[in-house]
């Protein structure tokens, strides 16, 4: 992967970037995302902001190696402290991270999405933290995509400003991905569910506690909303 070629997963995530829009790539590492959007003309202006040194380095270096300091600022700064109110950034990107850990930066500097009119969010894992976190702050999904890549599954949620609703099976599943139900979504689902089976299985072995119980009945429900999706 480089600037010229993205991965299946950068790719999904770029498709979903606005023409023009002023990105923020958020945890750029090599900056192969924003390099590869302004080489293809996509957008003309954008910061990558990463918060760990070697990758901050790694993204100053690629962006010179591409000679495109006049269109891409690189930024070593903490999650959206990357972006300054006069960038005017219009879009925001992040890829590669946790849904929590990506919730938490959106809620940390909330202040700094003022004029973002689209986020592009690519968790690797727990979706429905950003799920979550885009019902309470007052952004709707207006697409997701599911994708594989090298064993591994990979979800994107892109969001713009609106009020919505999501109910215990869009929130976990995907209010887009489970009505598709593609081949990808059963995969990933299926397998939830044979690991929930083998924590419910080791719950049964344990000490018998209010909290074992508890958690047994979340497990149990999970499990039977998954396969009632799944069985359509």
């Amino acid at each position: 992967m480089n600037a010229q070629k993205l991965s299946k997963r950068l790719q999904t995530v770029a498709s979903f970037v606005p023409e023009k829009a002023v990105v923020a790539d958020i945890g750029s590492d090599h900056a192969y995302l924003p390099c590869y959007l302004v080489l293809q003309g996509v957008i003309h202006r954008a910061i990558a902001g990463e918060v760990v040194k070697g990758p901050y380095e790694s993204a100053c270096n690629e962006v010179r190696k591409e000679q495109l300091q006049e269109s891409i600022a690189v930024r070593f700064a903490d999650g959206l402290q990357a972006i300054e109110k006069e960038d005017g950034v219009t879009a925001i990107t992040i890829a590669g991270m946790g849904g929590p850990l990506i919730a938490s930066i959106l809620e940390k500097d909330a202040e700094r999405l003022q004029g973002v009119e689209r986020l592009i969010l690519q968790p690797n894992i727990h979706a429905i933290a950003i799920r979550e976190w885009a019902m309470a702050n007052g952004w709707k999904i207006i697409n997701e995509e599911i994708l594989k890549e090298d064993e591994k599954i990979y979800e994107v949620l892109v969001l713009e400003r609106g009020e919505v609703s999501l109910n215990t099976v869009q929130l976990l599943l995907g209010p887009v991905l489970y009505k598709e139900k593609n081949a990808v979504f059963k995969e990933k689902w299926q397998h939830e569910i044979n690991q929930w089976l083998q924590v419910l299985e080791a719950l049964k072995q344990a000490e018998p506690t209010t909290a074992i119980a508890e958690k047994e009945r979340e497990l149990q429900q999970k499990i039977e909303l998954v396969k009632e999706v799944l069985k359509d």
